[in-house]
């Protein structure tokens, strides 16, 4: 692999610039799990500008202005330029599985477990995320800009909208994760306060200290995690 021509000051501009022209309908169909991954692999040299389908050719040519390459044809491999969708929920046969909205990158689908969903249309990125997901084929993509493709159908402010969600869901989940691991290490510590009590067979000695040796090695690898984050 090529070393990198460029220094890192240069590499953190070039992906804060790159990141801001691609469309953050943070799809994958590029390759990476987000807009923000792709645009640092462009910058840092490990991936070419031509595998975002909904930036389309307009979007292509964007980052080629950006690091000073010559424009490509879109690749294929990562799907085609098309018309910007919203995804559509078929009420009368979703089932509140929630899959959808646990997949849904800008959490653009409102609902709860065994209520039926629905999507919150200014907040849809067309990402089709949700579609595979669906186990009773209730999603369907609805076309939103007739003829209009890649930036011609999505805006700056579209896509200003789309990051602020993508990057408030994923502090969401950050935050949701440390509070499960909180309650679980609260639950672990109460119980083994009292062991005996929650062990069968209050004088089998070598059950509890065979429990409590569990606990406690889960209790000081839960900590040690804390601590590094």
């Amino acid at each position: 692999m090529p070393a990198l021509t460029r220094t890192a000051p240069e590499v953190q501009a070039l992906f804060l610039g790159l990141n801001d022209a691609l469309p953050q309908t943070q799809c994958t169909r590029c390759g990476f799990p987000n807009c923000a991954a792709y645009a640092r692999a462009m910058a840092e040299e490990q991936a070419p500008i031509n595998q975002c389908p909904p930036g389309g050719q307009e979007g292509i040519a964007r980052l080629a202005a950006l690091t000073g390459q010559a424009s490509l044809p879109l690749n294929p491999e990562h799907g085609s330029e098309g018309p910007r969708h919203v995804a559509i929920i078929d009420e009368d046969w979703c089932i509140g599985c929630t899959l959808c909205i646990k997949a849904c990158p800008t959490d653009a689908i409102l609902g709860a477990n065994k209520v039926m969903h629905t999507v919150i249309e200014p907040w849809c990125t067309g990402c089709e995320l949700c579609i595979p997901v669906c186990p009773v084929d209730c999603i369907a993509l609805e076309n939103v800009t007739g003829a209009d493709t890649g930036w011609a159908a999505w805006s700056a402010e579209q896509a200003h909208t789309a990051r602020g969600r993508y990057n408030s869901r994923q502090q969401r989940l950050v935050r949701e994760e440390a509070e499960h691991h909180q309650q679980l290490q609260a639950k672990a510590e109460h119980k083994l306060a009292d062991l005996a009590a929650h062990t069968k067979g209050t004088d089998n000695a070598p059950e509890v200290d065979r429990k409590r040796a569990i606990i406690e090695a889960a209790l000081a690898k839960a900590r040690a995690k804390q601590n590094q984050g």
